[in-house]
């Protein structure tokens, strides 16, 4: 009985303990760039903006598309696909963006966005944690020098600051 009182106190005082942020469940990346379904994908998201109808519906809309090519950029700048990290990060902040004005259009319209912005703030916060973490994993800067192109110099840092400043819940 002393031993496996000493082993469960081992257990709540020396293991570190795991907890999150964030609640919030970020998606499977998915089809990434390069992939032949990928340019697939890129279609059906333009098709599918015309059947969100309203306020609501164009909320989920943007959140879903905001949380997909945040992970897509995540999971590039783990493989150090610097560029295409960052067009995919570019993409994440105009859906982002998108969400708030939903919102305050709901809001206008007289609708309850408590729920929403909830939510809003949840991925919000989800988004800040995953941004904040890739920071320290990435260079600051990175110059892409193709083949036979000029090349491109990426200030990777300075994207990443604004995403997160863009994403800060007031």
């Amino acid at each position: 009985m002393k031993r496996i009182l000493l082993v469960f106190l081992f257990l709540v005082v020396f293991v570190p303990q795991v907890s999150a942020k964030s609640s919030y469940v970020l998606p499977y990346p998915g089809a990434m760039p390069g992939n032949k379904i990928y340019k697939l994908n890129l279609i059906k998201e333009k098709l599918e903006k015309y059947f969100y109808f309203g306020n609501f519906s164009a909320f989920s809309y943007n959140l879903k598309y905001s949380d997909k090519y945040l992970v897509e950029a995540k999971t590039l700048f783990e493989y150090k696909q610097f560029l295409l990290g960052d067009k995919a990060l570019k993409k994440s902040d105009s859906y982002f963006k998108n969400l708030r004005v939903n919102l305050d259009k709901a809001k206008n319209e007289g609708k309850n966005i408590s729920q929403k912005m909830e939510i809003l703030k949840e991925a919000s916060q989800k988004h800040i944690e995953v941004l904040s973490k890739l920071k320290n994993e990435i260079p600051e800067k990175f110059n892409w020098q193709p083949e036979k192109v000029g090349s491109t110099f990426i200030n990777l840092w300075l994207d990443i600051e604004t995403s997160i400043s863009e994403r800060i819940i007031k």
